[in-house]
């Protein structure tokens, strides 16, 4: 078959959202691909990783990467198979990740595609414990929450992709290991599968005195992935020299106007002052792009005995990624979301 009748199918930004993104805001197309240049691979989408920061991407503010732009196909990694091949490192059936966006196929330089791990149990944990948000989670904990054993460590989004490795993790190294979720089954699961010593219902109404019930001997190392009334139960229960690695702020992200209630913003910077306090965001693949082969040695192993565990919520269909997005920013779903585009 010619490859100008491969027809790929892809959502574009169609607008950019005023707070929470609907429907509306993605378009689908419908577009012939071109015959492969020199250097280049056709793929077509086996799981496609949907993650908060594509929330960022939406939006046209000043960010730390660019927007998607109003017609281009909506930013995202996913795991792909190799249709043909114009590169001499891949060959057609070779399974790969890259950030080839929202679409049943792409083409795609193939110096900007990872060749799966070696031994991996599923393909699309390459998108999530073995991927982006694993290594969100490992970096952020060990190189700047420097775990020591003993210490306490709250986390929230527990039961999420980057959540619950942070946990497990810091299981691993001897901490006490605090989660925060949203709803009875979720701590119920992060605590009786995963391990954590405890998990707090951020739904309570009591929540911050539950935290702080949890957390008896202050916090040691508090992992960033939320903010919002979370992060300000966390404050006043922050030890001396704490560490808090911020990879996201969920509960803002939909955000049009500034919380309300007094104004608690000039009790941060007294606090990191006062108790000596480490407040650090990052990047990951930006601030430790380079420590790949680190994390994937020390993850692989402990994925592959069972001392990190995992779960996916899977969604089947391509035409099912809006409404799947949406509701991750809810809170609909139950560990690392990924959207089955096709069959390998």
């Amino acid at each position: 078959m010619s490859q100008d009748l491969i027809l790929n199918q892809r959502f574009v930004l169609a607008s950019r959202p005023k707070g929470a993104p609907t429907p509306e805001n993605f378009r689908l197309e419908r577009q012939a691909l071109p015959e492969l240049e020199d250097g280049q691979v056709l793929l077509r989408t086996l799981y496609l990783s949907l993650d908060p920061y594509m929330r960022g991407r939406m939006s046209d503010a000043p960010s730390y990467a660019a927007p998607v732009q109003i017609g281009e196909v909506m930013t995202g990694g996913a795991v792909s198979v190799v249709e043909q091949s114009r590169h001499p490192k891949f060959h057609p059936g070779d399974q790969v990740v890259g950030s080839t966006g929202w679409q049943t196929h792409s083409i795609a330089k193939g110096d900007d595609l990872v060749v799966l791990p070696a031994g991996i149990p599923s393909p699309s944990l390459a998108l999530g414990v073995l991927g982006m948000p694993g290594m969100t989670a490992y970096m952020g904990l060990m190189h700047i929450g420097q775990p020591q054993a003993g210490e306490t460590l709250v986390v929230a989004a527990a039961s999420g992709a980057v959540g619950s490795v942070v946990g497990q993790v810091a299981k691993l190294k001897g901490l006490k290991v605090v989660g925060v979720a949203g709803g009875a089954d979720k701590c119920r699961y992060v605590v009786d599968e995963l391990g954590f010593d405890a998990c707090v219902d951020h739904k309570s109404p009591t929540f911050a005195q539950d935290l702080a019930a949890a957390c008896d001997q202050g916090i040691d190392v508090y992992f960033e992935n939320v903010g919002g009334e979370v992060f300000e139960a966390v404050m006043p229960l922050l030890n001396p020299r704490a560490r808090i690695p911020v990879c996201g702020l969920i509960a803002a992200y939909n955000a049009t106007d500034l919380p309300e209630g007094p104004d608690r913003l000039s009790l941060l910077p007294r606090l990191l002052l006062t108790k000596r306090i480490r407040m650090q965001g990052f990047i990951v693949f930006d601030d430790f792009g380079d420590r790949h082969a680190e994390f994937l040695a020390a993850m692989v192993p402990w994925v592959r005995d069972g001392k990190v565990r995992y779960r996916e919520h899977v969604v089947e269909g391509l035409e099912q990624a809006p409404e799947a997005f949406i509701g991750l920013l809810q809170g609909h779903n139950f560990g690392k979301l990924v959207v089955k585009v096709s069959e390998a």
